[in-house]
């Protein structure tokens, strides 16, 4: 199905435009088709982006892998599912969603039916982002699955939502951890082990951490929102440009108020599809001042992205992957201002590549407060007999992380401590740079290590490797292991909220000595931190939470001992 305006064929056969004078039955039929397809597809090859013009549809729909779901009115309440569209958890035993990776919810609004009991269910993981959505459901919405039948939950492992409203209850169930930012909800039922809230409306109180595992922190400091495509009046895409804010609170467009920004022509976009485009003419595009809109598929790249213009536009579609085939970088970012990297999947390629993303070359020296660049929506994956040292280098100064998951696989084809090797996941040597929703698991040395000054993290959550062979493979020098979360000894200002460091040493027993390790001084503050021991071989452990304090977590543990907490560091606990 297409729209029938003048951009109708623009997308490529795996981009769905909706309309509401379409039947609605040959909408579902559609959507329901999609979803059987990538209900359990974790590792496939196929993408997807359904896309609802402005109006109302009267439909019920589940979201598979690779699948993103978007309105295309300028606000989210133009475009209306009235019945429902959901992510269930159901393709794996006891109702799991710790791999309900990959989708996108976006821009519109969602009334669920009694079919569902009035709820909305996103039971999701990491690379699932919720973005200027309003729930509307009565119900409320639920972020893990619960069995119709006998009531029993499942689990849930992480998850991301922002500048969105949800009128009633937000159940996170059994949600381990999650990042809210910049939303508004009726109210906030629950949390586990470790929930942020920056910039909330009627968030949560922090005050009785770690009974109640929240961190609230008031205000964003600088944010804006991510890009997203829209339709006019008169049937032409345009692609929308929140404007940066600071110290925002609440949602960016509630209250009869349109996000602040300006509009883009598609005309001034390289639509990529697959079949069309190699790393030499979307390089040719962005030469001559073109932003680059990536449709679903995947994209071999024999050279690597080079942006050179500031203001640039990389935005993916339906969840496009990147895979750059000769060890150079996918996207190499010049130290130039305000660039967007959006909505993309960076895949490994088999030749090592040294990064994957680079922003800024080393040495990077401007200072772009006025102007930062974005990346949003990012997952770097080292998955399937491929490699690469480090997921992201950051050498700009001012720029921001908005959801990025810098993964090395645990599990499928091609996952194991030889096959898929990585060294670090993201490494920030640019000062003043800011990330919300840091997700970073299972590199082999530390997953982030931050040289820079004037960082600002909000959330963190990290899986050390459940790989080692053995303790003698995993040591720095004559210390256990590779802290987590690793702040090099120069840097003087540094502040984080909200840290979660968790481990499953599933093949040997091994042990690490700290999740975090950062320099003493007055400039370097961590607030709430949190490691859990998940499963593992007897003998395994962290031994202490930051800098050589804190309990161990460890095997055969109590369960009272399964998790150690900190409130402030430095500080008393």
């Amino acid at each position: 199905m297409a729209c029938t305006g003048p951009n109708a064929t623009i997308f490529g056969p795996n981009v769905y435009v909706f309309d509401p004078s379409m039947p609605a039955a040959a909408i579902q039929d559609t959507v329901t088709a999609i979803f059987k397809k990538m209900e359990s597809n974790e590792f496939g090859a196929d993408r997807y982006a359904l896309l609802f013009k402005p109006g109302t549809y009267s439909i019920i729909f589940d979201v598979g892998f690779y699948t993103q779901v978007a309105g295309l009115g300028q606000n989210p309440d133009d475009t209306l599912i009235d019945g429902g569209v959901n992510v269930p958890a159901y393709w794996m035993p006891h109702r799991n969603a710790t791999c309900n990776f990959w989708r996108t919810f976006e821009n519109f609004a969602i009334n669920a039916s009694s079919a569902t009991n009035n709820t909305t269910t996103i039971a999701v993981s990491q690379a699932a982002p919720i973005r200027r959505m309003h729930v509307r459901s009565s119900g409320g919405l639920w972020l893990f699955q619960v069995d119709p039948d006998t009531g029993a939950g499942g689990w849930a492992s992480g998850g991301f939502m922002a500048d969105s409203v949800v009128d009633n209850v937000v159940l996170p169930g059994s949600q381990q951890q999650w990042l809210s930012r910049n939303n508004k909800y009726g109210s906030w039922a629950n949390g586990v082990w470790n929930m942020v809230f920056v910039g909330d409306s009627n968030a949560p109180s922090q005050n009785n951490f770690p009974t109640s595992p929240y961190t609230t922190v008031e205000r964003t400091p600088v944010i804006r929102e991510k890009p997203y495509l829209y339709i006019t009046a008169q049937d032409q895409y345009e692609v929308f440009v929140p404007s940066l804010q600071e110290n925002t609170h609440g949602p960016s467009w509630i209250n009869g108020n349109a996000t602040p920004g300006k509009s883009i022509s598609i005309d001034d976009f390289l639509v990529a599809k697959p079949a069309d485009v190699s790393a030499a003419s979307i390089n040719t595009a962005l030469d001559s001042g073109k932003h680059i809109l990536f449709t679903p598929g995947i994209y071999r790249l024999d050279d690597a992205l080079r942006v050179t213009k500031a203001g640039a536009i990389i935005l993916g579609l339906g969840q496009p992957s990147l895979v750059p085939i000769n060890g150079r970088p996918a996207i190499s970012v010049a130290d130039v201002e305000g660039v967007t990297i959006a909505g993309l999947i960076i895949d490994a390629g088999e030749v090592n590549s040294p990064a994957l993303v680079e922003v800024g070359p080393r040495g990077s020296c401007a200072n772009h407060a006025a102007n930062p660049t974005f990346l949003y929506d990012l997952t770097v994956r080292t998955a399937g007999h491929c490699k690469n040292d480090i997921g992201i280098v950051i050498n700009s100064h001012n720029v921001v992380g908005d959801q990025l998951w810098l993964w090395r696989a645990d599990h499928g084809d091609g996952a194991g401590w030889k096959l898929n090797p990585t060294k670090n996941g993201v490494v920030v040597h640019g000062d003043n740079v800011t990330i919300y929703g840091l997700f970073n698991e299972h590199h082999k040395e530390y997953q982030t290590l931050w040289t820079g000054n004037g960082g600002r993290l909000y959330f963190y959550q990290s899986e050390i490797p459940y790989d080692p062979p053995n303790q003698e493979s995993w040591m720095r020098g004559t210390t256990n292991g590779f802290a987590s979360y690793k702040v090099a000894d120069a840097v003087t200002s540094h502040e984080a909220w909200g840290l979660g460091i968790y481990s499953y040493f599933r093949d040997s027993p091994t042990k690490l000595e700290n999740a975090i390790e950062v320099p003493e001084g007055p400039g370097v503050k961590l607030h709430h931190l949190t490691t859990v021991w998940l499963t593992g071989t007897p003998g395994s452990e962290i031994s202490h939470i930051v800098n050589g304090v804190g309990g161990r977590v460890y095997a055969n543990t109590p369960e009272s001992a399964m998790r150690q907490t900190w409130k402030e560091y430095p500080g008393a606990q």
